[in-house]
């Protein structure tokens, strides 16, 4: 790989750019604002004893928090809901996928052989709240559950603008909406309107005015789970009714997913480095970094590391050859280039 890197950086390097007779484009690219920032983190730290340590609290807490789980559901399903949700927000629904899926399954063939009565009977955030979660579960729920919540002339009632906890929960489930789904078009709408209101009054607790700001900028439907894990953990943590041990899991659990990202981002960055490309081919983007968090979005979890550590590069080499056909090659260069790669002969690199 290092002789077919040289080889071609021979091609495109500055003694081409001096021919009189090459006219090259460039896209002014912006160096990688990262510099060698990642280069010091190494796998070795993982096995110190504190980290030993640390993977045995994570185990313990893990335990306690499956026992919630999966203890009966109560008939109204709000305390499992809500529970399944910080979980999830957490970002530690990786952890209990089976058991969350029986739950959830639990509550759905509840309702459905209740067609989905008492559903019209709670109040607008747990009816929302029960909603989302089933719909990210893949379950099919109706649209009709909030059907309660409209006033004669078959809108949405404005007095549910005072219950700003209910809003924000049917602004979230609103995100789940299929086409042909009115009342959820209506719903997003209508609680944008009034959400904005809540942000610009100021009258409401200050955690939920955050958590109103930031879900208007990012939904939860189309948020990146760290990120989200990130922001939520302190939110929760002003919740009166938090509970501790999920808490103290879920602080945990980030700090240790964090330094594993990090580690894999010592690696990638060295190999990076060593391939000199910043240097080779300064028309391309430097953005090794961004590809990784690229592909956090899809693989966060521990056991995806080489699918994270693969797909990085491949993106990062991607990204270059990109680079090449849409800025910097001639049409001469890219056509020999496409049809060496398609030949897939090594001797066309000579």
């Amino acid at each position: 790989m290092s002789g077919q890197v040289m080889a071609f950086s021979s091609l495109t390097s500055n003694d081409v750019t001096k021919q009189p007779d090459v006219n090259r484009r460039s896209a002014n690219f912006h160096p990688s604002i990262w510099g060698d920032r990642f280069l010091s983190f190494t796998y070795n730290s993982m096995g110190t004893a504190n980290n030993r340590e640390l993977n045995k609290k994570i185990l313990e807490l893990k335990e306690e928090v499956r026992k919630m789980i999966v203890a009966p559901v109560d008939e109204n399903h709000s305390e499992k809901l809500d529970l399944i949700d910080a979980i999830q927000r957490l970002g530690l629904s990786y952890h209990f996928e089976d058991e969350i899926e029986t739950i959830l399954k639990q509550i759905y063939n509840f309702c459905k052989s209740h067609n989905h009565q008492e559903a019209t009977d709670d109040d607008l955030y747990t009816v929302a709240l029960r909603f989302r979660l089933l719909r990210q579960q893949g379950y099919h729920v109706s649209c009709n559950v909030f059907d309660n919540f409209k006033n004669e002339e078959g809108k949405l009632d404005e007095t549910l603008a005072n219950d700003v906890r209910g809003m924000l929960s049917l602004y979230e489930a609103s995100f789940l909406r299929v086409h042909g789904e009115d009342i959820l078009d209506e719903a997003i709408a209508f609680t944008i309107s009034h959400l904005k209101t809540v942000v610009l009054t100021n009258l409401s607790p200050t955690s939920l005015i955050d958590q109103v700001a930031h879900a208007l900028k990012q939904p939860i439907r189309k948020g990146l789970t760290r990120l989200e894990a990130r922001h939520y953990i302190p939110i929760y943590q002003q919740d009166p009714s938090h509970n501790k041990v999920l808490l103290t899991f879920a602080k945990l659990d980030f700090n240790l997913l964090q330094k594993i990202h990090q580690e894999e981002l010592g690696h990638i960055a060295r190999w990076w480095k060593e391939l000199d490309f910043a240097r080779k081919l300064p028309f391309a983007r430097d953005r090794v970094i961004e590809c990784y968090f690229w592909i956090m979005g899809v693989y966060f979890e521990p056991q995806y590391a080489f699918a994270r550590r693969t797909l990085t590069k491949i993106i990062a080499m991607t990204s270059i050859i990109d680079d090449i056909y849409d800025v910097y090659g001639t049409l001469e260069e890219v056509e020999l280039f496409t049809e060496a790669a398609e030949r897939w002969d090594i001797s066309a690199i000579d």
